[in-house]
């Protein structure tokens, strides 16, 4: 991990900030958070820069497979990013599909080979993912809604994605995260640590 490209983080977002030690009220102030920040100049840019650390993180990477999300609103476009750049050309793509808890069994998370193609098909959480065979992506996209410095990340609290890595240690991850959102939170035994976490500011490898 430490071949990895860093760049030191000029401002330092979580001592600047008190966050609830609640996680619940964690993320809705990380929502909160995001929120305000999204409607200012600087998330404006914010997405290209992303893009711009990302392409030459993954081009160092040489995925065959990547696993995409479908973004939800204030996450990086994930999906437009691998369109405008014409990933399902180079390399297969994949996208998420959950399941909730039921009779079948407990909440878990599939991913999907999908051919770029507008999705028919929403998963059990309502969000588009595709109708492909099953693949294991060799590097894998994750939203983060709060990150830390070590590589952790907050979701909202399903705990797909967590399962999911736990399940395959293998994969590369690569945790997509606003600086604005670093966060202080104690780690959880399920936490899943990522390779690294990329901000339109730098790329942390823990």
């Amino acid at each position: 991990m430490n071949d990895f490209p860093t760049a030191p983080d000029a401002t330092g977002t979580a001592a600047g900030k008190t966050w609830p030690h609640e996680r619940s009220e964690l993320r809705r102030a990380l929502l909160a958070r995001r929120r305000e920040w999204s409607a200012g100049a600087e998330a404006r840019l914010a997405a290209d820069q992303v893009g711009e650390r990302l392409l030459p993180l993954l081009g160092q990477l040489e995925p065959l497979s990547l696993g995409l999300y479908w973004p939800l609103e204030g996450e990086f476009n994930a999906v437009a990013w691998a369109a405008t750049h014409k990933l399902s050309g180079t390399m297969q793509l994949a996208l998420p599909f959950a399941r909730k808890a039921g009779d079948h069994g407990p909440a878990s998370m599939e991913f999907r080979r999908w051919n770029g193609q507008e999705p028919t098909v929403k998963d059990e959480c309502g969000i588009p993912s595709s109708t492909g065979p099953v693949l294991v992506p060799e590097v894998l996209l994750v939203p983060c809604l709060g990150y830390t410095r070590e590589g952790f990340r907050l979701g909202y609290g399903g705990g797909y994605f967590d399962r999911w890595l736990e399940a395959h240690p293998g994969v590369t991850t690569i945790g997509l995260a606003w600086h604005c959102c670093e966060a202080a939170f104690e780690v959880q035994p399920h936490d899943q640590a990522m390779t690294v976490v990329l901000t339109e500011r730098e790329v942390i490898a823990p």
